[in-house]
């Protein structure tokens, strides 16, 4: 390459990742009006945060914890044979979401103490890391779920206190 060629690619580079940094704002602004709380979990950022609130979409979409469970594919699947009592996770359902379960998961394995006490306690029930990080994905699931369904609750609430006044 020549040398005019590379300023010119590392320029385009520059420009780039400015145009990234202003994306992640807007969607930062947009996930902090949507569900703030969502932001304070380990491991959830403006990035993975987007597509679990674009999957969520409104309050009452999911019947319940194990539907959401089950569109974002974290749900474990009998994958029982003989004597062997296994489960494997759920191929089907939204990729977005479960690549952000995934993100958020091993993030946390990897920075939290409680999430690697609760991942070694799996190990020594006799399960595979991979199951570990299976049981793992569908706590945070659960949890995320529940935080979803209290900010809707609370904005709701709030729309119903304006609607009084009005």
């Amino acid at each position: 390459m020549t040398v005019r060629a590379m300023r010119s690619t590392a320029q385009r580079v520059q420009v780039l990742q400015a145009e990234a940094k202003e994306l992640e704002n807007e969607i930062l602004a947009l996930v902090r009006q949507q569900a703030p709380e969502l932001l304070g979990l380990l491991g959830v950022g403006p990035i993975t945060a987007a597509p679990i609130l674009v999957s969520w979409s409104h309050q009452g979409r999911f019947r319940s914890e194990a539907a959401f469970a089950s569109f974002a594919g974290v749900s474990p699947i009998s994958a029982s044979s003989g004597l062997t009592n296994r489960h494997r996770l759920n191929r089907s359902g939204g990729r977005q979401p479960n690549r952000a379960m995934h993100t958020i998961t091993l993030i946390r394995m990897r920075l939290d103490p409680f999430t690697q006490t609760y991942v070694a306690r799996k190990i020594a029930e006799g399960k595979t890391s991979r199951d570990a990080q299976r049981c793992l994905k569908r706590v945070i699931c659960r949890h995320i779920f529940k935080i979803l369904e209290r900010a809707d609750r609370s904005r709701l609430g709030n729309v119903e206190e304006l609607a009084q006044a009005a």
